[in-house]
């Protein structure tokens, strides 16, 4: 049977807007504030308002997303990678200054995605 146009499923336009809605509002909640909360203790426990961000961070698939490399296990040094959207791709290194310790990747890590955050509102906003 053909269709007269095609089928669509309008959920994924639903879960769409959500994620940019909520990516929005979660924008305007981060402050210098939680920057340094996140900063001082990258692992754990945190507040209400940070606990949002790191779980809007967290959700969703792995395409795009920030993650931690150590070239050689001997040696205390992390760099950023970003995972590609096809398996077996290969992660693309980030550039920047490598972490010395794992708590400093976390933390560069987290000002990699607000900064992905901006940039994504802002081309929505084009």
């Amino acid at each position: 049977m053909q269709y007269p146009q095609a089928i669509r499923d309008r959920q994924a336009d639903y879960v769409f807007m959500f994620d940019r809605r909520l990516a929005q509002k979660l924008a305007t909640t981060i402050t210098e504030r939680m920057i340094e909360e996140h900063r001082r203790k990258p692992l754990g426990q945190h507040s209400d308002a940070l606990e949002r961000v790191l779980n809007f961070f967290r959700r969703g698939g792995l395409a795009g997303k920030v993650g931690i490399f150590q070239p050689d296990p001997a040696r205390p040094v992390y760099r950023l990678i970003r995972f590609p959207g096809v398996r077996g791709g290969s992660a693309t290194i980030i550039d920047g200054e490598p972490a010395t310790s794992l708590a400093e990747a976390h933390h560069a890590a987290f000002l990699q995605r607000i900064a992905d955050l901006n940039a994504q509102l802002a081309g929505d906003e084009a």
